[in-house]
Parts: C-alpha cells; sequence; structure tokens
C-alpha cells in the first residue's frame, strides 16, 4: 500500500479510528440503556454503513478502516451490555 495515496497522515488515520471506536461504542452503549435492547445499535449501524456504500462512488482504504472501526465499536457495546446484564447489573 502506498501511503501517498492516503487523503489522511497515517496519524490522523490511527486517531480518527480511535475515536470512531469510542463514539460508536458510547452511542451504542446509551441506546442500549434506554431502549433495553442489546444489538438494535448494530442493526442501525449497518443500515447507516449501507446508507454511506451506495452514496459514494470510490471507496478507499480509510473509509473502510473507519467503516470496521464503528463496527467494532458498536458490537463491543452490545457485548458489553449483555455481560453486564448476565452479570446481575439490573439497571442494564
Amino acid at each position: 500500500m502506498n501511503y501517498a495515496d492516503l487523503p489522511l497522515s497515517v496519524p490522523q488515520l490511527a486517531v480518527s479510528i480511535i475515536l470512531l471506536l469510542v463514539f460508536f461504542f458510547g452511542i451504542g452503549f446509551i441506546l442500549n440503556m434506554i431502549l433495553k435492547t442489546t444489538w438494535l445499535p448494530i442493526i442501525v449501524y449497518v443500515g447507516f454503513v449501507a446508507y454511506i456504500a451506495l452514496q459514494m462512488k470510490q471507496i478507499h482504504v480509510v473509509d473502510v478502516s473507519w467503516l470496521l472501526a464503528g463496527l467494532v465499536g458498536a458490537v463491543a457495546s452490545g457485548w458489553t451490555i449483555q455481560t453486564l446484564r448476565v452479570k446481575g447489573y439490573k439497571m442494564f
């Protein structure tokens, strides 16, 4: 892979991946608590990704890495809520 073709520098890409992972984890966690669901944020995120993918004319490695980071955050929020429920936390 040629890093000169990336629209961002490598440090910007690394920071943006971490930020998106944390952002979608937080949004998913809050949605799971409010709506008392487990996997709804993943379903919403897949719909969001499908909408974005249909709007794009060209997909870069950066776009795929951002979308995967968001998906990991959404899955992690569902897994965290499910684990907390199994361990007996009633507010979840």
